[in-house]
């Protein structure tokens, strides 16, 4: 008999900076919605548990019909970003405190001879221990216990509520930290504890020394806001699974969240990356750039043959360094709140200054009163003053306050009118966003031509035009939902979880038997966490790769295999092929080494049918009225749509306007919109 899997309702929910979406999928009844809130910043779970009940239908009366929530968060990243996180401490080697201070020696500026930086963890917060390990692995000098009693003792004094702990050369031996560390947990009145080995078991002690430190900083802070929404879902009945979702845009347990909440970082913008690639590699165009146009920032990814691109670093904010996968994103401070102001030499800037949600762009009438992105399309016409983004939530807007912003501000200083000023700003913030497009295909050495561009957040469809012009792309995909797209990848997202050891050594001393069973250990430990999740998958799936590089060399390539393929004379030839596509030779008589091992095992959950998504029907394909726009210092006659009554293969001609609940679309003239059979919009160039 074939077990099938119980069909019910899952959420995804993605916390914006001003709203928070949800996408409803009920499972059994293949029915799509999508619900949008003000979000409650300070107090997430406020406005994630206002959306949760919107969702709910006359004969629920609580959560118990619900049976998986994925939640992509940006709580630890605005947490880093703001530096407001649980005070911590550091137990480290003697000698070695001043890790997160020196850094790679890197500098906020270029230029200049000053700077200031100052660790996540104050230099009083971070003791030392007489301890050591060769960067062989030899312990050269055991763990001094009791001293590492001592400092725990005296962290808790000073009023840690966190601690990590950092021991020189842990990739190679890891027992004087595990000796340390299960001294430290025998102390510590809560579960912060976190060892460096266990997050980041690789060579180089900064990256380590700042994931590590990091993620212990945010162990209180993601921890107590999963609690409190886990405790709230409960309240209201909800006894299905809580899950994550990882900034390398799998999805993980509540539990996992609490242990390594550094891996939360950037978990919303990658949910939207696995959504766009999903939906564009279906609708025909596997080779993609995405751009996320939100309150604050553009968050641009490259998409290639269906395959989004894993970054094995980033850094959150300067000196703030995370090695962990995660979907490569630049960001960018160009958003709908980005405010526009005429520097001391004259010139016209768009951002990084942002008006955020709270006071908002001046149209919002909350005592902003220096004009933004969203302000410039709100005088010329893109946006509806008395039918604003995100579906009314915010009300009508005042025109009068952003005409007054924007003449203030821009116009006045630079000798234009408001009309002209208002289309300079939007040409700066284009310019600024097609520049993140082209660090994300030109220079990685892609042609943008080749490639579609698809636009998701609030503000993506109002520069879609604009941007397919700047950067040379031929077609534009809105998606059916751009303003939730984030939340939807949550729904669609697999359980994936990495894991990383160091092995340092030359390629033709690689012992194959003692790697293999290093890959079943760390295979053991990642389905481990996929199983506490208790979540059904179509199937496992495991990735092998390894960090290799020539002797002497510093930078390393990444080279997957199979594990079938596990022999020293497939990894050679691995290496090679992918050195020659990389660098377009190889080095000949010089030795290959192998610096990492990284192991990935992904729960591929049963995939989301996207025709869901579709249009039903003849549909509505009659404007809903006018609307004037400003373009090219002239106004014109634009016709209104309702963009989700359009039935699938309906073709418009721009000028016009698409609006919907959750974002509004602008089709420049000379541009064509059709609607294909998943209900995007694809936008093509006429002339």
């Amino acid at each position: 008999m074939t077990q099938h899997k119980k069909l019910g309702v899952m959420i995804g929910v993605d916390v914006g900076g001003t709203f928070t979406d949800l996408f409803f999928l009920d499972e059994g009844n293949a029915q799509v919605e999508i619900i949008k809130v003000p979000s409650t910043r300070g107090q997430e779970a406020v406005g994630f548990m206002q959306g949760i009940k919107k969702t709910q239908s006359d004969q629920h009366t609580d959560a118990s019909h619900i049976t998986t929530i994925v939640h992509g968060t940006t709580v630890g990243t605005n947490a880093l970003l703001e530096r407001k996180v649980a005070r911590t401490g550091l137990i480290t080697t003697r000698g070695f405190r001043d890790v997160l201070e020196m850094r790679r020696r890197d500098r906020p500026q270029t230029w200049g001879l000053r700077g200031h930086f100052e660790p996540i963890i104050e230099r009083g917060d971070r003791l030392e221990v007489n301890e050591r390990v060769l960067a062989n692995g030899d312990i050269h000098t055991p763990v001094n216990v009791e001293q590492v009693k001592a400092a725990t003792q005296q962290l808790l004094s000073q009023g840690c509520e966190a601690v990590c702990v950092f021991f020189i050369n842990t990739y190679a031996n890891a027992l004087n930290e595990q000796i340390a560390v299960k001294a430290v947990r025998d102390i510590w009145p809560n579960a912060f504890v976190t060892s460096a080995a266990e997050v980041l078991p690789e060579i180089r002690e900064f990256e380590r020394a700042s994931t590590a430190s990091l993620n212990a900083a945010l162990q209180p802070v993601v921890g107590s806001y999963l609690e409190r929404l886990e405790h709230d879902l409960k309240a209201e009945q909800f006894k299905g699974e809580l899950l994550i979702v990882q900034s390398n845009g799998g999805i993980m347990s509540r539990q996992t969240a609490c242990d390594l909440p550094i891996r939360t970082a950037l978990s919303g913008p990658a949910a939207g990356v696995i959504a766009c690639a999903a939906i564009a590699t279906e609708a025909g165009y596997p080779n993609v750039i995405t751009g996320d146009i939100g309150g604050t920032s553009f968050d641009v990814s490259l998409i290639a043959e269906g395959q989004t691109a894993l970054a094995s670093q980033t850094s959150i904010a300067f000196g703030m360094v995370v090695r962990s996968p995660m979907i490569q994103i630049e960001t960018i401070g160009a958003g709908g709140g980005s405010i526009a102001k005429v520097d001391a030499s004259g010139m016209l800037q768009v951002g990084p200054e942002s008006a955020g949600s709270n006071p908002g762009p001046a149209c919002y009438g909350r005592g902003n009163v220096r004009p933004t992105v969203t302000d410039a399309n709100v005088v010329l016409g893109r946006i509806a003053a008395e039918r604003p983004l995100g579906g009314g939530l915010l009300g009508a807007l005042d025109l009068k306050l952003a005409l007054q912003a924007i003449e203030t501000d821009v116009a006045k200083p630079l000798g234009l009118s408001i009309l002209a000023a208002a289309e300079a700003i939007l040409t700066v913030a284009n310019a600024k966003m097609a520049g993140a497009m082209r660090l994300v295909s030109i220079e990685k050495g892609h042609d943008p031509r080749t490639f579609a561009y698809m636009p998701f957040g609030g503000g993506g469809g109002l520069h879609v035009c604009a941007m397919m012009r700047e950067v040379g792309v031929v077609t534009g995909i809105v998606p059916r939902y751009p303003g939730v797209t984030s939340a939807l990848g949550c729904v669609m997202a697999d359980m994936r979880h990495d894991a990383v050891q160091t092995l340092n050594i030359a390629l033709n001393m690689l012992d194959i038997a003692s790697l293999t069973e290093l890959i079943d250990t760390l295979s053991q430990q990642c389905q481990a966490r996929l199983d506490s999740a208790g979540v059904h998958f179509a199937e496992i799936r495991e990735s092998i790769a390894f960090d290799m590089l020539y002797q002497g060399q510093t930078h390393t390539v990444s080279v997957s295999v199979q594990r079938q393929d596990l022999s020293l004379k497939a990894l050679q030839q691995a290496f090679e092929r992918t050195y020659q596509h990389d660098f377009g030779r190889i080095l000949d008589n010089i030795p290959i080494r192998v610096l990492n091992l990284r192991y990935a095992l992904i729960g591929v959950r049963p995939k989301f049918d996207l025709s869901w998504l579709a249009p039903k029907g003849a549909g509505q394909t009659q404007a809903l009225g006018t609307q004037q726009v400003y373009i090219n210092g002239q106004w014109v006659t634009a016709p209104r749509f309702a963009r989700l009554e359009l039935p699938v293969g309906h073709v418009v001609e721009g000028p016009a306007i698409f609006e919907q609940g959750d974002t509004t679309v602008w089709l420049e003239p000379k541009h064509q919109a059709h609607v294909d059979r998943l209900g995007n919009l694809i936008i093509k160039p006429t002339a």
